[in-house]
């Protein structure tokens, strides 16, 4: 009996033709926000039934397309305590804008990802997650940024909750063109090079060698085209070894542990020679100021997220321990202070990506409530800790 050819149609510059061993990949190189490449997924997998389907998603980014609900059970205060919560606000960042951009064209953000899972489903077809973890994609690429570049990310983002810029299906076509594409990788890597390592080349890696690892011997894989052409690339290297380094979070470098440390230390060591030198009253008034700098300016940053009362006064007390501390930050206790007297309902929850993108929406949601009351509270502590610092200091060597 003659094998069916494979692919058995002919189909756009979208869809690549990729031999690996006795493997025949048909990579489909879609935009997350269009009604075109969605239908294209569909065509692809009904024609070519292939013996698996690969998806450009992690189990967490499938479950929240797959079961949208899924934010109901969303434990805050467990993520909080895991120091997840810069992850969750960047995740919601992204989704947003994609959400605001796919709203303009009707179609949902990751349309195309569920619509491969669904397909395959429908037709008896094995699929598989092929994406790494979202959560160690981001904290890869946040601590393989430098200090300024974080801020330069952070700006980024920002700014990309009020870009209104104008999508057409023809110029979202253009975009998926391979040369656009690699000028714009080319851009990122410019400008953030560490960052752009983190989310595209090592997960271009990952996925090319979850591709192959992939039971079958015709596979249908569908990723988002800025990843057509380093996968198609990863697929005739042997990038095995690597998988372990890049699924993994580097450890924290033993430099920036003696630095996190080190300022503590400085500070309570000097206080000590103060109470030696000069008396426990100039002693005691240092301490005393250490308290006023650090506390006031983070309970002033609670405030201006204009959170609970008890947050506000937990921002107080607890800036003056948690600023000699690099194991938990100011940010950390007042936002889980705030989940607990005043925690977000479920609308909010639902409305979170649209909120996102405006001032008002920032203060009427309890849950970005939540973000506000991790942020300003921690920048105004960090202003006193070096205010805190010089007074202590002066008063040493004077």
């Amino acid at each position: 009996m003659t094998e069916t050819a494979f692919p058995s149609h002919s189909y756009s510059d979208d869809v690549a033709i990729i031999h690996h061993a006795d493997q025949i990949v048909l990579l489909v190189g879609t935009a997350h926000i269009s009604r075109e490449s969605a239908d294209l997924v569909e065509l692809v997998i009904e024609q070519e039934q292939p013996d698996i389907v690969c998806i450009e998603l992690d189990e967490k980014r499938y479950q929240a397309l797959a079961k949208p609900q899924q934010w109901e059970k969303l434990d805050l205060k467990q993520i909080i305590k895991n120091k997840q919560l810069s992850t969750l606000l960047v995740n919601l960042v992204l989704s947003s804008y994609q959400k605001k951009l796919g709203g303009k064209l009707g179609v949902q953000p990751g349309t195309e990802l569920l619509l491969a899972a669904q397909t395959a489903e429908k037709h008896g077809i094995p699929m598989q997650l092929c994406d790494r973890d979202v959560r160690i994609t981001l904290r890869r690429a946040w601590k393989a940024t430098s200090f300024i570049k974080k801020g330069y990310l952070v700006a980024t983002l920002l700014t990309a909750l009020w870009d209104d810029t104008e999508l057409t299906e023809e110029k979202l076509a253009e975009l998926r063109q391979k040369d656009v594409l690699s000028e714009l990788m080319d851009e990122i890597g410019k400008a953030l090079p560490a960052a752009k390592a983190a989310l595209i080349d090592e997960r271009d890696i990952f996925m090319a060698e979850k591709i192959k690892m992939a039971v079958g011997k015709r596979i249908v894989a569908v990723v988002g085209a800025g990843h057509m052409t380093g996968i198609a690339r990863a697929m005739q290297e042997d990038n095995s070894n690597k998988m372990e380094e890049i699924s993994s979070i580097p450890p924290v470098g033993m430099i920036w542990h003696i630095l996190g440390w080190s300022i503590p230390v400085v500070i309570v060591l000097s206080i000590a020679v103060i109470a030696w030198q000069q008396g426990l009253g100039a002693a005691g008034a240092n301490v005393l100021y250490w308290v006023l700098a650090t506390g006031l300016p983070a309970a002033i940053g609670a405030i201006m997220a204009l959170s609970h009362p008890i947050t506000i006064l937990s921002a107080f007390v607890a800036a003056p321990f948690t600023t000699l501390s690099p194991v938990i930050g100011v940010g950390h206790v007042c936002a889980f202070v705030q989940v607990m007297v005043q925690p977000p309902v479920v609308k909010e929850f639902e409305t979170v990506t649209a909120d996102i993108g405006t001032l008002r929406g920032w203060f009427h949601n309890r849950l970005l409530r939540v973000f506000l009351a991790f942020t300003l509270p921690g920048f105004g502590a960090s202003l006193g800790t070096f205010m805190g610092g010089y007074k202590i200091f002066t008063s040493l060597f004077n």
